[in-house]
């Protein structure tokens, strides 16, 4: 009923004001977005893939992903042995307070990152780096400890003045909340669990923005952003699918579908008694009904997921190590793992009953309906799957006895996706990474050795090796890929499809070359 009355709501809101004229004029705009950062320093972890706004990276990346220079003069490159990257600045480059870009800047933005003192998210993407060094003013030489092939895609992050974080604590800097970058954006002004103003750069290297003034009003709950939208408050936000549908053939505005690697799926407790095993991690894949859920839930908007590679990433995902629906085989696994049916349909082990309580965070629609369904699933084949709505932080808190539903993934390289995901040597660490506590030699052996591999061919193989024994022992049962679903007024030109992370808040997204839209005439 809930989701009717809504609909409902963004049908009257939506036909009260056809020409999507009431958030003001083109040059401006104001976004609805599902999460607010906790910074906005890049040396903490801001917008590590690039599309920041308000700071370039060496490296930025086009519709088709493609890296191309941005901060950098050309792509940076490797030595033969890949050990060594060289990256030369662009010339006559300015932080938006006047002051110039240098290659000492590029070092102390990367050499905070790996500063044992700075609590920087993103320090597990450098550890390969050992050091970053000034060749001259306009020359920047990184070296690595062993060859990392993607080292180039974790070029993208924003680089930031040294000289306004230079013998300050990093973590606590007023910079973070107040920053100073050479993006086509400023902040001027950013009421933490509210919204924050951009305002355009107009001595943007790249050139000024047409759209002067960017307000982000923060809003995680997605019936609200509905509601808000639909009331005239938003010039855009992002919508669960269902909720994006009502806005199609309506006059004055565009619903927008972007294909990503974001996936949303099951972490499944690898300490758990009942899913120690891992014949019971295999059953419940095999028992869960994807393409039901990409029907149902996702309004079609999605693709099944199997592992933490999307089939975006082409040249290395594998389709077959893909979990098809079998039931009759995921009941044939339970009962070899010893886990039988009673009387009542309910399976127990040695008197223990089958229970695995499904959390997700509370907020989010989406996320809620995906457990409700793969609960649903899950029970089907005899165990208690109860569904919670929680935080992330009880999540992570309760990853050794309940399942719960995260999101992450990228478009840019399977190690990214996968690595700090599903390595054992992240188990047990705090934080976002291997939050099932899974551990597999095969499956870390593969990882290691694709990400130390300079031979596409040789990345291949141990990407199929790796995929080929994730499947075998899963440690997740990763339900879908998204596609990102967006309401947007259509005042402007300029958007470009662009297959997207996990991160679509204010950074990639629709917008991740707002800078670049022009106004209708």
């Amino acid at each position: 009923m809930r989701r009717a009355v809504l609909a409902a709501l963004v049908l009257v809101a939506g036909c009260s004001s056809p020409d999507g004229a009431t958030t003001g004029s083109a040059t401006s705009i104001v976004i609805g977005a599902g999460s607010e950062p906790e910074n906005l320093n890049p040396v903490l972890g801001y917008a590590p893939d690039g599309a920041a706004k308000i700071f370039d990276g060496l490296v930025t990346r086009d519709a088709s992903l493609a890296l191309k220079p941005a901060l950098a003069a050309e792509l940076p490159t490797a030595s033969a042995d890949g050990l060594t990257w060289t990256a030369k600045l662009r010339k006559d480059i300015t932080f938006s307070d006047g002051t110039p870009v240098s290659a000492d800047d590029v070092v102390f933005t990367y050499r905070s990152v790996l500063d044992k003192k700075v609590n920087s998210t993103i320090a597990s993407r450098f550890d390969a780096l050992t050091e970053v060094k000034a060749v001259d003013a306009g020359t920047v030489e990184f070296r690595l400890s062993y060859p990392y092939a993607p080292f180039a895609q974790q070029l993208a992050l924003g680089i930031v003045p040294a000289a306004k974080l230079a013998g300050t604590d990093i973590n606590s800097a007023p910079f973070n909340t107040a920053p100073v970058g050479t993006g086509p954006y400023t902040v001027e002004s950013w009421r933490k669990g509210d919204r924050m103003v951009l305002k355009a750069n107009e001595k943007y290297w790249g050139g000024a923005p047409a759209i002067k003034s960017v307000t982000v009003v923060f809003v995680p709950d997605d019936n609200a952003r509905a509601t808000r939208m639909a009331a005239g408050e938003f010039d855009g936000t992002v919508l669960p699918p269902k909720l994006a549908q009502t806005y199609r053939d309506r006059s004055g505005y565009k619903v927008v579908q972007n294909p990503s690697a974001d996936y949303r799926g099951l972490g499944i407790p690898s300490e758990l008694p009942l899913t120690s095993s891992p014949q019971v991690r295999r059953a419940i894949n095999l028992g869960i009904n994807r393409q039901a859920m990409i029907d149902a839930v996702l309004a079609g908007s999605g693709r099944p997921a199997s592992t933490p590679i999307s089939p975006y990433l082409k040249d290395w995902y594998s389709a077959g190590s893909a979990f098809g629906y079998d039931l009759a085989e995921a009941e044939k696994l339970l009962d070899e793992a010893g886990w039988r049916k009673g009387a009542d349909g309910k399976r127990t082990k040695d008197g223990q009953p089958a229970k695995l309580p499904v959390l997700y965070p509370a907020p989010d629609v989406l996320r809620k309906e995906l457990a409700l369904a793969t609960a649903s699933d899950i029970a089907k084949l005899g165990i208690d799957a109860p569904v919670e709505a929680t935080t992330f932080e009880i999540m992570l808190q309760r990853q050794k006895e309940a399942a719960a539903v995260w999101g992450g993934g990228d478009p840019y390289d399977p190690d990214t996706a996968a690595y700090t995901l599903l390595h054992s040597r992240y188990a047990g660490q705090s934080g976002y990474v291997n939050m099932t506590l899974y551990r597999n030699s095969t499956v870390d052996t593969a990882l290691d050795t694709a990400r130390r591999s300079l031979d596409p061919a040789a990345r291949k193989k141990a990407y199929d090796e790796f995929q080929t024994a994730y499947a075998a022992d899963p440690g997740w049962a990763f339900l879908v890929f998204l596609d990102h679903t967006y309401v947007l007024r259509d005042k402007w030109n300029g958007q470009e499809t662009q297959v997207e992370p996990h991160d679509h808040g204010l950074v990639h997204a629709v917008w991740w070359n707002l800078e670049r839209w022009t106004p209708k005439s």
